[in-house]
């Protein structure tokens, strides 16, 4: 039987804590609801931070380490992959006046400055984003230059940390073989194909194949889409020869007008898979597979 495994990415950095009451924002709300994907199904949990008080993204070390060290004291066996994109936001002040950029929305950090918590934390997978785009709408920009991405690529390899590369459009595929040429990814590499994320590679079957087409063959992949269509891409991925990823940072409803937690997700993602014959790994699978590192 083939199988795969899931990753939920629990919350994200998007406007949504306003949205549902499922989106957890605190270290305590978010370790909790790692432990509840993980006995759902979910092999990896995918962490960003929020304010605990606002539920506004943030990116404070201390904030990662609470949720990490809750979940590390547990009973419950998960890979943590830790976001490391947060730093790279870009708002510039208008589309006739681009400067000043909106200081409400630019957080730009460098390489060393976005991987601190990871350097602290030391967990087993990371995020590396390897693009710039237009992310949304408006004057936002998601910035990942091409000498950030070097940097941030030699500092994970150095620490021993899987990097996961996030790839949001074919380009973003391009510039990750090159740094894998360079030497700056090491083999077994991990790949994340995120699509339907406005303006980056649109969530259609044409554009999909084209970004699994494009994997080198040694490569690890997973895939997700944004809202309705989430469901529709753990069946695509699994298919196509992919893992998958579901959570509350891509989809808030479980179906129309009823919203979702992420241990729902996950489990509705275990049903999609065995309804189609495909078995889900657990984490010492994946640890095996991605030769990772257990720590803490």
């Amino acid at each position: 039987m083939t199988s795969v495994f899931i990753t939920c990415a629990v919350t994200g950095s998007g406007d949504t804590v306003g949205k549902s009451d499922k989106v957890p924002f605190t270290p305590e709300q978010i370790a909790a609801d790692c432990l509840d994907a993980a006995r759902a199904g979910a092999a990896i949990v995918h962490i960003h931070v929020r304010d605990p008080i606002t539920g506004a993204p943030a990116r404070e070390p201390d904030l990662y380490a609470e949720v990490v060290e809750r979940v590390r004291a547990s009973d419950v066996d998960v890979v943590i992959n830790l976001t490391a994109g947060m730093g790279g936001d870009l708002t510039f002040g208008s589309a006739e006046r681009p400067l000043p950029v909106d200081e409400a929305g630019t957080d730009l950090a460098g390489a060393t400055e976005r991987l601190e918590h990871v350097r602290r934390l030391e967990p087993e997978i990371c995020t590396l984003d390897c693009g710039t785009m237009n992310f949304g709408e408006g004057d936002y920009i998601m910035t990942n230059s091409t000498a950030t991405l070097h940097e941030m690529a030699r500092q994970i390899q150095g620490l021993g940390v899987r990097p996961e590369i996030e790839a949001f459009d074919t380009g973003h595929l391009w510039q990750a073989k090159s740094l894998a040429a360079q030497g700056l990814i090491d083999e077994p590499a991990m790949v994340q194909l995120c699509m339907g994320v406005p303006w980056g590679a649109p969530p259609d079957l044409n554009t999909f194949m084209a970004m699994v087409n494009n994997v080198p063959d040694s490569w690890t992949w997973s895939a997700f889409s944004l809202g309705r269509r989430q469901m529709e891409y753990v069946a695509l991925a699994a298919i196509a020869g992919g893992n998958v990823r579901v959570g509350l940072e891509d989809n808030l409803y479980l179906g129309r007008g009823t919203l979702a937690s992420n241990a729902d997700l996950v489990g509705r993602a275990v049903e999609v898979l065995t309804g189609i014959g495909v078995g889900v790994k657990g984490p010492a699978e994946v640890r095996d597979e991605l030769q990772l590192t257990r720590r803490g």
